[in-house]
């Protein structure tokens, strides 16, 4: 039991170190700002690299049905 105590302690300890992507003095949507500008950026990011894949696949796969007939 002691040394579920220790880890739940130390487990404390760390959380209270990090910081969290919200800042606890805002209240309502405010209060979410970072997280939200970070969730935007992942997403465009994500819109991005799709757009990147499917164009190079499309791309790859015209040049291949060029070579084979």
């Amino acid at each position: 039991m002691s040394k579920i105590r220790t880890y739940i302690n130390e487990v404390y300890m760390e959380l209270k170190k990090a910081t969290w992507p919200w800042d606890p003095k805002e209240t309502g949507f405010a209060k979410y700002k970072e997280l939200n500008d970070s969730t935007i950026v992942v997403f465009i990011a994500m819109i991005l690299l799709g757009a990147f894949v499917a164009g190079f696949d499309l791309v790859l796969r015209q040049a291949f049905e060029a070579v084979a007939h």
